[in-house]
């Protein structure tokens, strides 16, 4: 299966960008955007789809990484899916003048987000950043819930990606 193969052998990428996005929903995700922003691959860290109740302090406390700089770090309260992640973003990156972001979500999400971003931030560079999480098995034709994970994320990508094309080919 082409999409599984995709999905667990993306390149580590080292090249700086201005952004680090997260979408959150997944393990590990903000965990992960926090690092990148301490270890400075990114100057300013935006995370989208959080939830309206939740506060920075929110932030602080669940992540694992401390003492970063909370004010290079925004967070984003209007997606409420995929969809919404990239309109999200892509306001926040006209805002903000951004021309290259890394895209932090599930290594399984990432070519869904690729695809959703790219149709509504075409002239931003968008580098992947997939997170692995140790519940998503590799062996996924031996584990029930991730072959049906895999199975539903592959459904959504499938006809986002030919529901963009078509959408093109009738203009």
């Amino acid at each position: 299966m082409l999409f599984v193969r995709q999905i667990n052998s993306y390149a580590y990428n080292t090249t700086p960008t201005e952004a680090i996005v997260v979408l959150t929903g997944g393990r590990n995700r903000i965990d992960e955007g926090i690092y990148l922003l301490k270890s400075g691959i990114g100057q300013r860290l935006f995370i989208s789809g959080v939830s309206k109740k939740t506060t920075m302090f929110d932030i602080e406390n669940k992540t694992h990484i401390k003492n970063f700089n909370r004010s290079r770090v925004e967070l984003g309260y209007n997606a409420e899916n995929t969809i919404g992640n990239a309109a999200e973003i892509k306001q926040w990156v006209e805002k903000n003048k951004i021309s290259s972001l890394r895209l932090v979500t599930s290594n399984y999400h990432m070519p869904r987000a690729m695809e959703e971003i790219a149709v509504h931030n075409l002239n931003t560079r968008v580098i992947p950043h997939p997170v692995y999480s140790e519940k998503v098995a590799r062996q996924w034709w031996k584990s029930s819930g991730t072959f049906k994970l895999l199975a539903e994320e592959y459904n959504k990508f499938l006809y986002t990606y030919l529901n963009h094309r078509i959408k093109y080919i009738g203009d």
